[in-house]
């Protein structure tokens, strides 16, 4: 066994510090500094709650618009910034400088400044006057400082790097340069209007992730992050290499709540960590996985380390739409990771922990499982049929009587938690640790279950929005952090009312302080985050980046993704998750886009962004600035960059993901039925569990180098059987141009053609680029062409659009007054793809056939 105390005295305090200066400031005044520290926290989670709230609007006071609500909440980031965060790594700790109380002011007076002089600014649109400016000026200095305080160096220059960029724009060498800006340009746009700081991205940060945030740390508060930890280790931890398993479900609980991949790695791992340990994972094998599965909280959907809410925006679909499209990657993920954990466990022949419940035969487990998930699946039918015929019997009521019958449940599973034990928080570093039982862990914790079945039934079911739905599940968060322990008390027979309902608004506090606190890194990275938006929108170095992109591709598709991939990781090394997105998103994105679609690659635009959002995430994996990394190191007492490498290496069945899904875009559940959706399910696990064994050289034996390409094969064929099909039968044949009508005439309904256009873009330049054409309604090609909006004028072989109508289908998809279709490519009857998978199965039967013999013949497990 390895040992687990290996850790320096001051491990502690450094994590405790690693953690406050990444999220919520590691500055803890005393006395009166302190209290207005932690009132003006709690004054903004309130202010949160106000503006998301329906009751502005009921009683017509206290209503915000959204630029009113980014400025307010700007300033609020702006001021707890300089508060909670020390300037220096020498700075006191314990008190706040002068020098930092004039800043904080300053810089809330030029956050509120768009609050403050609304009406003025909306009288002068683009014509600032000198007070805007300096007033400008100084807000964005405040904030690049606020920045490197709360976030580091690394988004703080990459911000002053856009904003030379912006005004050096004349000087700059080659295919950099551009017009540059003034000054007063670059200050009305990144201040004073919606298209820099205060843009989007602030905005959904005011809106939606806050009260996300915040829910979160009320969930924490109540008990739940500690009930999430003691369920997965009672569920997983005896089993080979358990307490790895049970990490990886518990960061995969804690990232559904969680916008920090660093906070998840602590919270988690200082209890995980030491128990792969003892049950014989070394130091940086145990700290590699909680950062694989810590960092793909952050993938998990509904939060997404908050991402989710700007893809929202960015992309154009639905809150549910970004969640189903999201989800399936992210699962398999999951999966492939225990797996991975698995393999690590039979390769050194470990042993799981000490269980605590009583033997059961494998049958009665399988029944109870089953019995309990179709208990689940009846529940919820009953009440998701019910809610539906009672709301139009009930009316106006129906919330009032949902109310009810959600207290009645609470107050249940307080009755049925009651009858066991409490959940206390155990030392990890004891010398001999026993499982809990899952029955009663299971039990005594239920409740903190119902908030999120709330949140999810707002979003999923009742399609309010997300931050409505937030701000639902919140405020039952506050009513179960006030009620849980004196009714819990009372069911126990020592009640004592005034001390527990006391305890209740402690916690309440507490968790509407940690919430803000928390929030503050988050508000000033999608602010700053902001500047480079507004840059990009600004200067247009979004195409400058295409064009750089194109000639280092030489317009290879691969290359192309590969470059982009590349750049994203550097571009998200030492980015919070909100500032990584936002910046990738901004920046790299439309290349893909715009390089795809001139080199035949059409795919649809979550795709893409999930695409860049992933590889940003792998940044907080990746040596040398792997966040992550370097917390699970100091938990593990292991090396940072080893660390580093080795989560890299678990995580390289995330970074082989987006390839597959912008091929095969089936993995996001795209244009897919139900049925498809669960086979595609089914078939991607199956694919990527096959990925992880012949990543990790093992899977009923040691690989031979053989077996592991066959396994990638296997698993390549899983994921995209389209590649090797199109080989055997292009699934499009090409039309003349001339023909162009009649191939619209004789295409299906819901199919769609692949169309080739060349033309001038909107600066002039000539420009070549494809498209996917939907086939739109009507008997004939030429009625079918009408309903497009298109005309054209065909002579000989030549196909050149004469007219495009205004606000058509065909305007929306970019066709434009004398350009030339060159290619027209009809979809052709074939067999289905999926027929690829039988030769991959039995090529996996002969490499399963292939290890199982030589596991019987002797072959031992080797020693990691």
């Amino acid at each position: 066994m390895t040992d687990d105390k290996t850790r320096a005295p001051g491990a502690e305090v450094d994590l405790e510090d690693m953690v406050a200066s990444s999220d919520s400031g590691a500055r803890k005044p005393a006395g009166t500094p302190g209290k207005l520290l932690v009132s003006i926290a709690a004054v903004w989670s309130l202010f949160q709650l106000w503006i998301a709230s329906p009751i502005p609007f009921v009683l017509g006071f206290g209503v915000f618009n959204a630029t009113e609500a980014r400025s307010i909440h700007l300033a609020f980031a702006l001021f707890l910034a300089y508060m909670a965060y020390p300037a220096l790594k020498r700075s006191p700790r314990d008190r706040i400088p002068l020098l930092d109380w004039g800043l904080a002011f300053a810089a809330a007076f030029c956050g509120a400044y768009m609050f403050m002089f609304y009406e003025q600014l909306s009288q002068r649109p683009g014509a600032p006057i000198t007070q805007d400016v300096i007033v400008g000026v100084i807000g964005i200095v405040l904030l690049l400082e606020a920045t490197r305080r709360a976030l580091g160096p690394p988004l703080m220059i990459v911000a002053l790097v856009f904003l030379v960029y912006s005004l050096a724009g004349p000087w700059m060498p080659g295919i950099l340069a551009h017009g540059g800006v003034s000054l007063n340009g670059l200050v009305n746009h990144q201040w004073l209007t919606t298209q820099g700081v205060f843009g989007i991205a602030l905005g959904v940060s005011t809106s939606f992730v806050f009260l996300f945030v915040l829910f979160g740390a009320l969930l924490d508060k109540a008990g739940a992050g500690n009930y999430f930890i003691k369920v997965a280790f009672s569920l997983l931890g005896h089993y080979r290499g358990g307490p790895a398993k049970a990490a990886v479900v518990a960061s995969g609980m804690t990232g559904l709540i969680s916008g920090s991949s660093i906070a998840n790695v602590v919270t988690t791992g200082t209890f995980t960590v030491p128990m792969m340990k003892r049950v014989g994972f070394p130091a940086e094998k145990a700290g590699a996985v909680e950062v694989a599965s810590s960092v793909n909280g952050q993938i998990m959907p509904p939060v997404m380390g908050a991402a989710a809410f700007l893809m929202v925006e960015y992309v154009g679909i639905s809150y549910v739409d970004v969640i189903k499209h999201a989800f399936l990657p992210a699962l398999i993920s999951y999966i492939a990771l225990v797996y991975i954990v698995h393999l690590e466990a039979l390769k050194a022949n470990m042993q799981g922990l000490q269980s605590s419940n009583p033997p059961k035969p494998l049958v009665r487990k399988a029944v109870g499982f089953l019995a309990g998930l179709l208990l689940m699946m009846i529940t919820a039918l009953v009440v998701y049929y019910g809610l539906g015929w009672l709301k139009p019997v009930l009316g106006d009521a129906t919330p009032w009587v949902v109310a009810v019958a959600l207290a009645a449940v609470y107050v249940s599973l307080l009755k049925v938690a009651s009858r066991y034990p409490e959940l206390e928080l155990d030392d990890p570093d004891e010398p001999v640790y026993k499982l809990p039982q899952t029955r009663p862990t299971v039990m005594v914790g239920l409740q903190y279950i119902l908030p999120v079945i709330v949140l999810i039934w707002c979003l999923m079911v009742e399609r309010l929005s997300p931050g409505l739905s937030a701000f639902w599940a919140t405020v039952f968060m506050v009513f179960i952090m006030i009620t849980q322990r004196p009714i819990t008390a009372m069911f126990r027979h020592r009640s004592n009312l005034a001390a527990d309902v006391r305890e209740g608004f402690h916690d309440l506090w507490e968790g509407l302080v940690g919430g803000a606190r928390n929030m503050i890194g988050i508000g000033i990275a999608t602010a700053t985050a902001g500047i480079i938006v507004g840059a990009v929108s600004q200067t247009g170095v979004g195409l400058v980046l295409a064009d750089v992109v194109e000639i280092l591709s030489m317009g290879n598709l691969l290359l192309i993704l590969l470059l982009t991939a590349v750049l994203s990781l550097i571009l998200g090394m030492g980015l919070p998750t909100t500032a990584n997105y936002i910046v990738v998103s901004a920046l790299l994105a439309p290349v893909i886009v715009q390089l795809g679609e001139q080199n035949g690659l059409l795919v649809p635009l979550i795709a893409v962004h999930l695409f860049v959002f992933y590889f940003g995430i792998m940044a907080d994996v990746t040596p040398p600035v792997g966040l992550a990394s370097f917390a699970a190191a100091a938990v593990s007492g292991g090396d940072p960059i080893r660390t580093g490498f080795q989560a890299f290496y678990y995580s390289l069945r995330t970074a082989a993901l987006p390839f597959l899904f912008i091929f095969n875009t089936d993995l996001l559940l795209i244009d897919v039925s139900l049925l498809q959706g669960i086979l595609i399910f089914v078939v991607a696990t199956v694919a990527m569990l096959i990925f992880a064994a012949a990543t990790q050289g093992f899977m009923i034996a040691r690989n031979r180098w053989y077996e592991s390409l066959l396994l990638l094969l296997v698993a390549f064929t899983l994921f995209r059987p389209g590649f090797w099909m199109d080989m055997i039968h292009d699934p499009y044949q090409d039309v003349p141009p001339a023909q162009f009508v009649e191939a619209l005439g004789n295409a299906d309904p819901d199919s769609s053609l692949r169309i080739q256009i060349s033309g001038l873009d909107a600066y002039g330049d000539p420009m070549t680029t494809y498209m996917t054409l939907p086939v739109p309604d009507g008997e004939t090609g030429e009625d079918r062409l009408s309903n497009l909006g298109l005309m054209l004028n065909v002579e000989d072989d030549r196909a050149v659009v004469d007219m495009v109508t205004y606000g058509s289908e065909a305007a929306k998809l970019g066709f434009d007054f004398d350009q030339e279709i060159i290619q027209v490519q009809a979809p052709v009857d074939r067999w289905t793809k999926e027929w690829m998978w039988i030769p991959a199965f039995l090529v996996l039967a002969l490499v399963v056939m292939l290890q199982r013999r030589r596991r019987d013949h002797g072959g031992k497990p080797v020693s990691a």
